[in-house]
């Protein structure tokens, strides 16, 4: 368990470090010409990388066992958080910031998390009952939906559908029966995609996909120069700091979008090696939720890892045009605050409970002896 928890720390580690490099380069134009300051953005997100570890390693030492016990108070929180963020000033024609004094950060990010842990809980608590749909299952799709619902009216189609897919993983994994995730999931789905269409900027979104899928150009031009970008790298890249797709062609190209910068400096193998080193956080996770102490445990350490791998999938899909354009962010890379230090605080627990499985085989083998 020492070496996984090494290997995890290190590939953590690494992908913080391609990040502070990678939003260098991605930005250094852009704050340039925007607030006259070569280093802003790089700046800003040093200091978010530094609150990352600071919190990673707080959590680190926290008893995972305490989140168990406050687990419906900190969602009942969260849901409190994402109804007001629904009055919030809208940007981009969506009220996604919840803005206190300077700080400012996104509630469905931290739902995510929450939802993640709850969930764990709930499963852990209900044991064999998760299979009853009315007498287990139930509970648990009411703050599924509550929390999807909340951000769907943000409105915030994509971020609420990866939630969705990441509690049905859980709850699967968690002992409910196949034929009632799927039957909530095709109800969902049809729901879902009814809402999508209403709204336009989800429809406008949904449409162009479509559209590109039929050969009928790229779903946006973000996606348009991404792709530019990915293919101008070639196998090897074009070098660090050579961009040229960053100066101002590919919008906002230090965020969601950085994984393409990424393919452009590294080439084609260093996107695969960054994609494998995301598998790698992933695995070693599963490692530390099949020798959890319990099932609480377990859960939690499966839902953190699998969320992780899943956003940096999915980042990619984006910006290869392979999925529809989302704002997910490719974790501990892309520029944030509040998907970064998340990031953070997820592989924190998970370093408690792998520790905690150093210590229950140490008692054990004590035991023994």
């Amino acid at each position: 368990m020492k070496t996984t928890i090494r290997i995890l720390l290190v590939a953590v580690v690494s992908l913080m470090i391609l990040g502070l490099i990678m939003v260098f380069s991605s930005s250094n134009m852009y704050s340039q010409v925007r607030f006259n300051n070569l280093y802003f953005l790089f700046s800003s997100h040093s200091m978010k990388v530094l609150a990352s570890v600071v919190l990673m390693l707080v959590f680190a030492f926290i008893p995972y066992e305490k989140y168990k016990e406050i687990s419906k108070y900190l969602l009942i929180g969260v849901t409190v958080l994402l109804f007001i963020t629904l009055f919030m000033p809208k940007f981009n024609g969506a009220s996604r910031w919840l803005i206190i004094g300077p700080i400012r950060f996104q509630p469905s990010d931290l739902a995510k998390l929450v939802l993640i842990i709850h969930l764990s809980a709930l499963l852990a608590e209900k044991g064999d009952k998760i299979k009853s749909f009315g007498n287990g299952l139930l509970y648990a799709l009411i703050w599924v939906f509550v929390v999807c619902g909340l951000i769907l009216f943000q409105p915030n189609v994509s971020t609420s559908m990866i939630i969705m897919f990441l509690s049905f993983t859980i709850l699967y994994i968690g002992g409910a029966r196949f034929k009632h995730i799927f039957a909530t999931v095709a109800v969902t789905l049809v729901l879902a995609a009814v809402v999508a269409m209403i709204l336009p900027h989800s429809r406008e979104r949904i449409l162009t996909y479509i559209g590109s899928m039929q050969g009928a150009g790229e779903p946006n031009i973000q996606v348009s120069q991404a792709k530019i970008a990915l293919g101008s790298g070639g196998w090897f890249g074009l070098g660090l700091g050579q961009s040229r797709q960053s100066d101002l062609f590919l919008p906002e190209s230090y965020g969601d979008f950085i994984f393409s910068v990424l393919g452009e400096e590294i080439g084609f193998i260093g996107a695969v090696i960054t994609l494998l080193i995301f598998l790698a956080v992933f695995i070693m996770g599963l490692k530390i939720a099949s020798r959890a102490p319990d099932r609480f445990s377990s859960l939690l350490a499966f839902g953190l890892s699998f969320n992780i791998v899943i956003s940096a999938f999915i980042n990619a899909g984006v910006v290869t045009g392979l999925v529809p354009t989302t704002g997910i962010t490719l974790p501990f890379i892309s520029f944030g605050g509040t998907s970064i230090i998340l990031f953070g605080i997820s592989i924190g627990i998970l370093l408690n409970i792998g520790n905690s499985c150093i210590e229950e085989k140490t008692i054990v083998v004590e035991e023994s002896a």
